[in-house]
């Protein structure tokens, strides 16, 4: 049975999924967000992969870039924990992975502090994350030629998106106890 479509400006074109059968008569715009996300999440992590080997790191997942940039964030030393709690992962296998992979590169410190370990960038790793900065302002920010009225819509898309994501944990949570 197919989903029935959701009420539209007349004329509009019907909504761009990847699971029509997920469609809901609430929220066709549902389906889209999760789309698109699905679409733009594939397009960042191929930018940070490409954006990152352009600043000298090769063979690099997208995790592995997103956690240098972690963990050099702010110059503070970081915890497993900590760093898995802000970027909502929840496999912490997957960041210690990422971890030790940066820290065989020589990108990534260790520091043991009584039973815990703490992680920071080294002079290497803080030294290609000022190359993706500047790689990134060349080949992302100067093409997005942002206006004001564009950084507003980026910014107000970031907080939907937290919203979101807020939603999304609260949901995996639901369907976990059913």
């Amino acid at each position: 049975m197919a989903a029935k479509s959701n009420p539209r400006v007349k004329g509009e074109s019907p909504p761009i999924v990847s699971s029509a059968h997920l469609v809901s008569d609430q929220s066709a715009e549902m389906s889209e967000f999760e789309f698109g996300l699905i679409v733009a999440s594939n397009a960042f992590h191929r930018w940070v992969v490409h954006c990152m080997a352009a600043a000298g790191l090769k063979d690099l997942t997208p995790l592995d870039v997103v956690v240098l940039h972690h963990v050099t964030h702010r110059a503070r030393d970081k915890r497993l924990a900590d760093i898995c709690f802000i970027m909502n992962v929840e496999d912490t296998h997957l960041v210690n992975y990422a971890l030790k992979k940066l820290l065989s590169l020589g990108v990534v410190a260790s520091q043991k502090n009584g039973k815990e370990v703490t992680y920071a960038a080294t002079e290497s790793g803080r030294a290609y994350v000022q190359r993706y900065r500047e790689i990134r302002e060349s080949c992302l920010i100067d093409a997005l030629q942002a206006d004001d009225a564009l950084n507003r819509d980026i910014g107000e898309l970031a907080r939907l998106l937290r919203v979101l994501s807020g939603m999304y944990d609260q949901a995996a949570r639901a369907a976990a106890s059913l």
